[in-house]
């Protein structure tokens, strides 16, 4: 008799388990008349406070000491010298900016060739010029009519000679700040370029050449497009390093923007409005390249995102957009 009891009493647990089977359904439940209340964060508000209270010192007091001379500052900042000065800084970067990214990329491809003569030579050029300060690179360039008096071109063991300058003629003080800049951004960059190469998946371009697609598409079309995913922030960094690192050209008594900045406060012993100046235009500068590096880098996104990130002028349209329709429906009646 217990197993007919055990029996019959398992379907009637199953059926209990399961649920009603019958029976009118009940409607589902309307939620769009209640208001939407957010999640509270006190700790973050506590922490914005506390942020908020250093930045509103820290303003209070640039405005308020007068030590720092505000009103000298901006009689300096648009100055017409001044304004040389970022001038040259501005050509100094730029130009040895883009050698050495071009050097760079030809010094990254020899190192990644098959060539043994090709890689010590790019791996030397790297070696050296990293290894060194860039000062003494740039002083070494500047008194190089010490060590050479004439700079020829012509044919080699004889006395043909197609171009022929004095050195010291040559060499002037852009010369050697450009050759410093550009071979010193070379080496770093070589190993930017070459580390961004290697970091794309060798089996899309076994896959790639398996479909005959030719080696120049290859690099154009498949590599180069996900190694400036890589390459990109890095290669920022060393330029905004480049616009601060043309200071050091000051040795060479060169008017970039640091150099001017010291012959005026020499002359006027207004020492921190004018170094306050040239603080203020590199923070320009800089900030001017950030912007570019992260729309730049917005678009070599496109392969590695399922949607790009906005921008921070949709970022702000988003935020006004959902905060205005947030107190709509909290205002709302039930």
């Amino acid at each position: 008799m217990s197993s007919a009891v055990t029996k019959v009493a398992q379907p009637a647990e199953q059926a209990k388990a399961a649920g009603p089977t019958t029976g009118p359904r009940q409607p589902a439940t309307d939620y769009s008349g209640f208001p939407l209340v957010g999640a509270k964060h006190p700790w973050r508000w506590v922490g914005t406070a506390v942020v908020a209270l250093g930045v509103f010192g820290i303003a209070w007091s640039l405005a308020t000491n007068p030590r720092w001379e505000w009103g000298v500052v901006a009689q300096w900042f648009t100055a017409q010298s001044v304004v040389n000065g970022l001038l040259e800084t501005l050509k100094l970067t730029a130009i040895s900016g883009l050698l050495g990214f071009v050097l760079g990329f030809i010094l990254a491809l020899m190192r990644l060739s098959a060539s043994p003569l090709l890689v010590s030579v790019s791996w030397t050029f790297s070696w050296i010029f990293r290894s060194t300060p860039l000062l003494v690179q740039m002083l070494l360039w500047y008194n190089l009519g010490y060590l050479y008096e004439k700079i020829s071109l012509g044919i080699p063991f004889t006395d043909v000679r197609f171009f022929e300058v004095q050195t010291t003629t040559l060499i002037s003080q852009f010369a050697a700040a450009l050759l410093g800049l550009t071979l010193n951004q070379a080496a770093y960059s070589a190993e930017i370029i070459r580390g961004g190469i290697l970091s794309v998946d060798q089996g899309q371009l076994e896959a790639a050449a398996a479909l005959g697609i030719p080696a120049w598409r290859r690099s154009t079309r498949i590599v180069l497009p996900q190694a400036m995913r890589a390459i990109l922030p890095t290669a920022f960094n060393e330029i905004i390093g480049l616009v601060k690192g043309t200071s050091i050209v000051y040795v060479l008594a060169y008017s970039e923007l640091f150099y001017t900045v010291q012959v005026i406060y020499n002359r006027t012993q207004q020492v921190l409005p004018l170094l306050l100046v040239a603080t203020l235009w590199y923070v320009v500068i800089t900030s001017v390249l950030s912007v570019f590096q992260y729309y730049i880098e917005r678009h070599y996104s496109k392969g590695a995102v399922r949607s790009l990130p906005l921008t921070p002028l949709q970022k702000a349209r988003k935020f006004f957009a959902t905060h205005a329709v947030a107190p709509n429906r909290a205002r709302s009646p039930r």
